[in-house]
């Protein structure tokens, strides 16, 4: 017998609600923003991600799922602000659109060690904005991150920021920090030694206890930033105190991705141990130009909805499905079934009947299971008569309708809800 390759998960149909009401959620948020859906391809060439993520990132070296064909190099994409960003510029979005803002839903793929909310193929909801530099932007996005977590019933979440700042403030911060620690590599574990050489910061977002200890005595205090990035950086305080949004600026945040630049953020929960981020994101205001197309600055940030379910950790409210169950007695009630699911379904109401030749309480249990709203029973007494006899699974209220008037009657229903 198969079985799902380690890291991937079947999502059955007893939990697809929790993702539908996220996702339902989740489109709703972004529409009061005036954010549009975009959806980029899962497989794009293994270049954009080593041009954008960086050569030394953890995610190229270590984690990307590749596909050759011929001369040709695929990628199953891992994130996705690149595949959002090649989008935009081959499209020509930044001639025709100007400020962009998108978001997505959909699988990510990265080949690395299955645990708790980290899978082979995970989900991403996010949002990325192109074509401002402006720190209100900033503001606005991390306040529709907060937002979401709140349409999702989540709470106990800490936000915490910080700024890189430009390309020329992040290249000395990494020199600073690699001064820091030079003296304290026999300290630190066989991956952050390679970190020191390759992409320094990532140590500072290292989970090993040991690292962990000796970056908590580093004395790092936002000092690298330059007057410009430092007033774009208070500004997105100033703002999100406005709105009292809580978070906490944090100097040891990092984002280890090679395009981040200025503001960056992540979101929190205890809930989730060691691994505790629920998403996170920040600004890349050169990754545009570097991918080949104009000067645009840009933000954007993503959650793990595996993660997400983690903590919610509960049933949402899913929409009402308002289903109808038909339930035949005979033959002849079985064919007249056939005929009423299809009038039904033509005037857009849900409805479904028994496929299993059960008794009429086996029916009707069946009926409770699926969280059937509404019952309608046809045997060859309700045949007789031009009727339908009617039950409320809510109420029990019980009654007879006539045929010629019961999608009408369960319409108006429905309406009233």
């Amino acid at each position: 017998m198969f079985k799902r390759i380690p890291g991937t998960k079947d999502i059955l149909p007893e939990e697809v609600s929790n993702w539908q009401a996220i996702e339902e959620a989740t489109r709703k948020i972004f529409s009061l923003y005036n954010y549009k859906e975009i959806r980029p391809p899962v497989i794009e060439e293994a270049a954009l991600f080593t041009r954008s993520l960086g050569e030394s990132a953890e995610i190229v070296q270590k984690q990307m799922f590749l596909i050759k064909r011929d001369e040709d190099t695929y990628a199953l994409r891992p994130e996705g602000t690149a595949s959002i960003v090649r989008a935009y510029l081959e499209n020509n979005l930044d001639k025709t659109t100007g400020l962009m803002k998108v978001y997505y839903i959909g699988p990510m793929f990265r080949a690395e060690r299955p645990q708790k909310g980290r899978l082979r193929q995970f989900h991403h909801l996010g949002s990325e904005v192109i074509g401002s530099q402006e720190p209100h932007l900033d503001v606005e996005v991390i306040s529709l991150a907060g937002k979401l977590l709140e349409s999702y019933g989540i709470e106990g979440y800490e936000i915490k920021i910080n700024s890189l700042g430009c390309a020329k403030d992040k290249k000395g911060f990494t020199e600073n920090l690699r001064v820091m620690l030079k003296d304290k590599l026999a300290k630190l574990c066989d991956d952050c030694n390679v970190r020191f050489k390759q992409n320094v910061l990532r140590i500072l977002d290292c989970k090993n206890e040991g690292c962990i200890e000796v970056v908590k005595e580093l004395d790092i205090r936002g000092g690298h930033l330059c007057p410009e990035c430092k007033t774009h950086f208070d500004k997105v305080t100033d703002g999100l105190n406005s709105l009292n949004i809580n978070y906490k600026i944090d100097p040891f945040l990092v984002r280890g991705l090679d395009y981040y630049t200025r503001t960056v953020f992540e979101i929190i929960h205890n809930g989730l141990g060691a691994q505790n981020a629920l998403g996170a994101g920040g600004r890349y205001d050169n990754l545009v130009h570097e991918l080949g197309g104009p000067d645009a600055g840009a933000i954007g940030f993503a959650f793990g909805m595996e993660r997400l379910l983690l903590v919610i950790n509960k049933a949402l409210p899913a929409a009402a499905k308002n289903l109808v169950y038909v339930i035949t007695l005979g033959d002849q009630a079985k064919r007249e079934g056939l005929k009423l699911l299809e009038s039904l379904r033509c005037a857009g109401i849900p409805s479904d009947t028994d496929y299993e030749n059960k008794s009429i309480k086996g029916a009707l249990r069946k009926a409770n299971d699926l969280a059937a709203r509404y019952v309608l029973i046809i045997g060859e007494d309700e045949i007789k008569k031009g009727i339908i006899a009617f039950k409320d699974m809510a109420s029990g209220e019980q009654k007879e309708i006539k045929q010629t008037e019961l999608t009408d009657y369960l319409k108006g229903l429905l309406q009233r809800g």
